[in-house]
């Protein structure tokens, strides 16, 4: 591992590295992109626009733009070297899967689950044309053959390749292309049919290109396509579905394709000269399934999550696979080769299970963690958290550590208990305990033995014993069954009170039954839940014992009589773990609603939520001496809590809480309304979010000191006047901060800090009252020729979005007069600057490019020397050893 990228508390839903491969942008479940530096690590930018998960991002082939598209059904596209939104995209009825921007026009190519490929021209910001010859949802789509072609793959086993032709190239757009029936390889009327007209131009009189089916490649996979990608260079074209099979193809460049023309026409002659003389000659023309031909399929070793690929330049195909149980595989794939075998180079498969962890467990130490899976047991080192031992197991559902932490029992899907022994990290001994799923398992507190409960409504009693073993000396661990107490009911947890004078166990039909330990009696019913108990656990005076069930709730009960002390409504889907922090009455408990929560079952609190995992917490364990908590996720992760030394003050957990709340009550308001602008096909880029209300209100701040200021400065200079002397005039303690400055340098510092990518979205919450004041001092700014581009950008956004409050109001003429003058000169001269710098530079490249030509040839002869002597150190190293 190299390094890891830390994000906020949101799942990452998309990946895309820049060009130049030293930033890495991340797209977020709640909307939000962040670009990273791959050289620091840190987070460089955040854009906020999109209101649900980012699906789909592309940079341009220069990496100056980047494009998104999200759930939300928007497209937007963003400037990274400004870092702003430069426009929003509306079109799709449905998720965006991915968006493409085309190297030589300024156009972008854009794919939905509406069943539409729309193109857009960035110029006037409007889709010209909507290809609609898809059934069902596209889901990939890349651009091949120098964007000559596009390919769409969709819920069928279908690639779509279609022809793009630029208008401008000068060819004649109703002009019916030979091509156009060519290489299908369905040949139906239904595939005619299809071929015919397949978009609908929304601007006839703007069409820049058309795009026309040539056919189609079959897919060996029945599935849905789940990535369809190429490499840089666009030879190589790749697909898989939801199996585990990766299918590739290779894409035949122009001088491939003319070559094996030639060939064709050379034994096309040669059949028409045996042929008799009166048969016409045919013309010869390749087939789509010639230009495009299968490579292979790589079958990996589990169901392909995503896929990534690089050609070598000696034609060799390097291929990273993401499978979905959490491994990482490479393969090496040689092209050249007569049959194309891919390799499998190398796994990564250290650490982490292939599936969902549904059991863990601490020693008694605190020093170990134990968690169990569908298919081995791993033993945890907390303080590394280091993997130190892996045992092939059943389906596991509940577990524990034998006292002395040697030795480990797992209880399966099966009905068996499994006893590992850590030491060697071997399976001792494999017992049948019930007809059914071992559901809970809990220690004795004597530790002598422990109890299951299972689906065949049994609660079996058992005791550690030891027992020589025929093929060693020494005595073994091993559980010798007891007892059994026969339920009405499946079994879905137990546990001991730790007195051990009584045990509960919750059954399938709502309730908790207690009985006595010594006797089986029953004692006592815990009835309530309107769905089944899934977890509960006795406090360490046994005097509470707290429920959680999968209505949602959690119950608090008193031990001696059973009466219900609390009803608390504890997560937003079933509660799946609970468990007490030992010596006290604090409880944690797990939901499927992916929180971790911890209560006070005495004054019936919720202290806090513990945020990190992204979906269901199936399960977690509490280290014995209660500073640890560790969880297991749906997410396939397992996560380590610390307690703090940190006091936890309550106010401050609500006021926190109330305060997330209200960001998120922020976020789904309806954004602001923009003056003359409908709701069309382009919108503003960003969003309204807490921080732009915040840099809008640092403005109006600013603004307000700016106003005091003045009017102070106004009272002393009148002051001075009537005492005819100078008085010292008292400095703001906010501009002193600052070094002094003047009101207005104060606003220009202020207006300085707001995040490029706020900006719009600060200025369109501003009040128009401020407004006036704000156009003044940018007059100001320009005028001395400070931060031109900045505040012409700002200026120009708040003219669009005041412009009738600006044009009526008689006060603001001479202001806009002025603004006119001073933006124009001083935009003039920046430019002049721009162009003499360019200049500059193109002339120093030409400089540069002619010296590397000189340079190169003497490059190149000194390589092919020391190639040669290379060589013949390994010829003389080869006679030596033979």
């Amino acid at each position: 591992q190299v390094l890891i990228l830390k994000g906020l508390k949101q799942e990452v839903t998309c990946l895309c590295p820049s060009p130049d491969g030293l930033h890495l942008a991340v797209g977020y479940e709640d909307g939000s992109i962040r670009v990273f530096s791959l050289l620091s690590g840190e987070a460089t930018i955040t854009f906020n626009g999109h209101k649900t998960a980012v699906t789909a991002l592309q940079y341009d082939h220069l990496g100056g733009r980047l494009v998104s598209g999200s759930k939300d059904t928007d497209v937007i596209v963003w400037d990274v070297i400004n870092e702003s939104g430069l426009y929003r995209l509306r079109g799709h009825k449905d998720a965006v899967t991915q968006a493409l921007f085309l190297k030589e026009k300024n156009l972008l190519v854009t794919s939905g689950k509406d069943t539409l490929v729309k193109w857009w021209d960035l110029d006037t910001q409007h889709c010209f044309k909507t290809l609609v010859g898809h059934r069902t949802e596209v889901w990939g789509m890349v651009l091949i053959s120098e964007e000559k072609r596009l390919v769409t793959g969709s819920a069928d086993s279908e690639l779509r390749v279609w022809d793009i032709t630029y208008i401008q190239e000068g060819k004649d757009p109703d002009e019916p292309e030979s091509k156009k029936s060519k290489g299908s390889s369905l040949g139906t009327e239904e595939n005619t049919a299809e071929d015919e007209m397949l978009e609908l131009d929304e601007h006839p009189e703007e069409r820049l290109l058309k795009c026309s089916k040539v056919g189609s490649i079959m897919r060996e996979g029945r599935d849905r396509v789940v990535t369809l990608a190429t490499d840089q260079t666009g030879k190589i074209l790749a697909c898989h579905g939801t199996d585990a099979v990766l299918e590739v193809f290779s894409v035949l460049s122009k001088e491939e394709i003319q070559k094996k023309l030639e060939k064709k026409t050379k034994k096309a002659k040669k059949k028409n000269k045996q042929n008799s003389e009166g048969e016409p000659e045919r013309i010869v023309e390749l087939s789509l399934q010639e230009e495009i031909h299968r490579v292979t399929n790589i079958k990996a070793s589990s169901k392909i999550k995503s896929f990534d690929l690089i050609l070598s330049p000696k034609g060799e195909l390097k291929i990273v696979l993401l499978l979905q149980n959490n491994v990482i595989e490479t393969y090496n794939l040689n092209l050249s080769a007569q049959v194309p075998q891919a390799v499998r180079t190398s796994r990564i498969t250290i650490g982490g299970h292939r599936s969902d962890v549904r059991t863990l467990a601490f020693s008694s130490d605190n020093i170990a963690i134990l968690s169990a899976a569908a298919e081995s047991v791993k033993i945890w080192n907390r303080s590394t958290l280091q993997c130190i031992r892996t045992m092939d197991c059943e389906y596991a559902l509940c577990s524990l550590f034998v006292p002395g932490d040697r030795q480990v029992i797992v209880g399966t899907k099966t009905g068996k208990l499994q006893l590992f022994d850590l030491a060697s990290g071997s399976l001792m001994e494999t017992v049948s305990a019930h007809d059914g799923a071992v559901w809970s398992i809990a220690l004795s507190p004597d530790q002598r033995g422990f109890v299951t409960g299972g689906a065949d409504k049994c609660v079996k009693f058992w005791e550690f014993e030891l027992v020589k073993d025929e093929s060693s000396v020494q005595k073994r661990l091993s559980m010798k069954h007891v007892r059994v107490l026969q339920l009405d009911e499946d079994v879905l947890c137990v546990r001991y009170s730790p007195n051990q004078k009584l045990l509960a166990v919750s059954l399938l039909d709502c309730t908790v039954k207690i009985f006595y330990t010594d006797t089986l009696k029953f004692f006592l019913s815990l009835y309530g839940h309107k769905l089944p108990v899934l977890c509960m656990d006795i406090c360490s005076d046994g005097t509470l014992i707290a429920t959680g069930s999968a209505d949602r709730n959690v119950k608090i009960w008193g031990l001696d009589f059973g009466d219900c002390h609390r009803s608390l409504f504890a997560h937003d889907d079933s509660v799946m773990y609970l468990q007490f922090v030992a010596k006290s009455h604090l409880f944690f408990t797990a939901g499927k609603d992916s929180k971790i929560k911890q209560w006070d079952a005495d004054k019936f609190e919720h202290i806090q939520t513990l945020e990190g995992h992204h979906q269901e917490v199936w399960c977690l364990a509490l280290s014995p001496n209660g500073d640890y908590v560790v969880s297991a996720s749906h997410d396939k992760s397992l996560r380590l809590w610390e307690r703090t030394r940190e006091p936890l003050v309550l106010e401050e957990e609500r006021e926190m809480q109330r305060e997330a709340e209200y960001e998120e009550s922020v976020a789904k308001e309806d954004q602001p309304v923009v003056a003359g602008e409908t709701q069309g096909e382009t919108g503003l880029a960003g969003k309204k979010t807490i921080e732009t209300i915040k840099a809008a209100e640092r403005i109006m701040e600013a603004i307000e000191l700016y106003r005091e200021e003045m009017a102070k400065l106004t009272e002393h200079k009148a002051i001075c006047k009537a005492a005819g002397k100078e008085v010292p005039f008292p400095v703001n303690p906010i501009l002193r901060a600052y070094g002094n400055v003047t009101p207005s340098a104060y606003v220009l510092e202020v207006f300085k800090k707001v995040k490029s990518s706020e900006l719009e979205e600060s200025l369109l919450v501003l009040p128009f009252s401020y407004v006036p004041d704000l156009l003044r001092l940018f007059n100001e700014y320009i005028h001395l020729g400070s931060d031109i581009e900045l505040l012409c950008r700002a200026l120009l956004f708040l003219l669009k979005i005041h412009f009738g409050q600006i044009t009526s109001n008689h006060m603001l003429v001479t202001v806009i007069e002025n603004l006119k003058k001073t933006t124009i000169s001083r935009v003039s001269e920046t430019r002049d600057v721009l162009g003499f710098n360019m200049a500059g530079l193109q002339y120093l490249k030409r400089e540069i490019e002619a010296k590397d030509e000189v340079t190169f040839f003497a490059d190149a002869t000194d390589r092919f020397e020391e190639k040669k002597r290379k060589r013949k150190k390994k010829e003389k190293m080869v006679l030596g050893m033979v």
